[in-house]
């Protein structure tokens, strides 16, 4: 598969490695006092991803050697290694093979956990191992091939973001618990946290998610103390700017209340966020938060590590607005309804800063990209909740007339949507055409 990549290179001119660029720096009250990732580090490029190549040769094919040298390119950038299921003997021939290939590029690889029972709260990317017994074989499985390796690891997203009673659903078909899934993440981060050469990560959300006490309480219960710290962003498309200064946050809201002569000990719902005194829309408002935790603080020391999830985030959120105006013509109600859902296959998305752990940000040890860039955030629609719209407003010929197929269609880009996981040739395209920092 690599050289398939290596070959369509060749025909699109070329293209050399990526130049890892540097994070923008952000306000914060952290100063590092934990261990740090070396900012020379060089992560891990995995073998392109499927659907990837075969988009670029149909661009040569064409003769669009434009897009096809940015796709290139783009697989040409390191990202994470989904750890998504399969026996724990798979599994554990899957790290192996990656720590193989890792060491050929003398690079380091960055794995996503992803297995924890109930996951996703059985929606787009639904699954996971089938009880708590299958799942600690399967950590251990991924714990015991990693041995002695360096690595970064992810322990589960959206695990602690949401827990099963956040999920709503009936126990009858949805038999998980708080409990449960906070000892699942504790088991895993405490078996991958054992080599001395990993950085272990647990699922901090993003910063129009969990308000700062909130997360904060889910990680410590989880055991974020015992491991490097947490990460952010996740498969979603919040600023730097914004994932620094929730990072910061959280940080410092862990050091106050785990402080025993601080006044917040044992209170992360005393800590500031997003949400107040900062208004979680007006960016201009989150200094508010940032001086709270400058007159708070006092002698707590923010120890906790966090990185960022950069790879779709180069043109943050989508706010939806557009589609209020001509030719689209929704209503206030459906944009309000479409931002509801714009972590989901949004339009308007771009590649974000390359991977790098020389960010100049204190507790910021990497900017990454986690969630690989092209693969399809799951079948975005009406159906899932997370689509609206008037087809009476705007239509196009060959759109469906009829309610259930409109159930089922994305009219953002027009189609069905690739399952999650799948390649989506239209929103690879515009990743690396809106890249910034741009390609090429």
């Amino acid at each position: 598969m690599r050289r398939r990549v290596a070959a369509a290179a060749a025909l699109v001119l070329g293209l050399g490695l990526t130049v890892l660029a540097p994070g923008s720096a952000s306000a914060s009250t952290a100063v590092s006092t934990g261990h740090t990732i070396n900012p020379a580090t060089r992560f891990f490029v995995p073998p392109p991803a499927d659907g990837s190549v075969q988009q670029i040769a149909g661009l040569v094919k064409s003769g669009d050697l434009k897009d096809a040298k940015l796709l290139t390119e783009m697989e040409t950038v390191p990202s994470a290694v989904w750890l998504t299921g399969g026996t724990p003997a798979q599994v554990a021939r899957q790290v192996r093979t990656t720590l193989a290939e890792a060491a050929l590029e003398r690079a380091e690889p960055v794995f996503v956990v992803y297995d924890i029972p109930g996951r996703d709260c059985s929606e787009y990317s639904a699954g996971g191992a089938a009880d708590q017994a299958a799942y600690q074989s399967w950590i251990d499985a991924v714990a015991s091939a990693v041995g002695r390796a360096h690595a970064m690891l992810l322990v589960e997203p959206d695990a602690l973001g949401n827990e099963p009673s956040d999920c709503n659903l009936p126990t009858s078909a949805y038999p998980y618990t708080d409990a449960e899934r906070t000892g699942e993440v504790g088991y895993a981060a405490g078996a991958l946290e054992k080599d001395p050469n990993t950085s272990v990560y647990l699922d901090g959300t993003n910063a129009h998610w969990q308000a700062v006490g909130n997360i904060t309480s889910r990680l410590l219960a989880a055991g974020v103390q015992q491991t490097q710290g947490f990460f952010l962003n996740v498969s979603n498309f919040r600023t730097n700017a914004e994932s620094q200064d929730y990072g910061s946050w959280i940080s410092d809201c862990i050091a106050m209340v785990t402080d025993p002569s601080h006044w917040a000990f044992g209170h992360p719902e005393y800590c500031a966020s997003q949400y107040y005194p900062a208004t979680v829309d007006d960016f201009s408002t989150w200094s508010q938060t940032t001086a709270w935790y400058t007159q708070n603080l006092g002698g707590a020391v923010p120890t906790t590590h966090y990185v960022v999830d950069t790879s779709r985030n180069g043109q943050g959120p989508n706010t939806m607005a557009a589609y209020g105006a001509s030719p689209y013509d929704q209503s206030p109600a459906t944009v309000a309804a479409l931002m509801q859902g714009n972590w989901c296959n949004p339009t308007g998305a771009g590649l974000g800063v390359r991977p790098t752990a020389s960010t100049g940000v204190p507790l910021l040890d990497a900017d990454l990209w986690i969630k690989t860039p092209g693969q399809s955030d799951g079948q975005c629609d009406a159906a899932g909740g997370v689509r609206a719209w008037d087809y009476t407003a705007y239509t196009q010929p060959g759109w469906p007339t009829d309610a259930a197929a409109q159930a089922q269609f994305d009219p953002l880009w027009g189609q069905v949507d690739p399952a999650a996981g799948a390649w989506f040739p239209a929103q690879a395209l515009q990743l690396v055409r809106l890249a910034a920092p741009k390609l090429g």
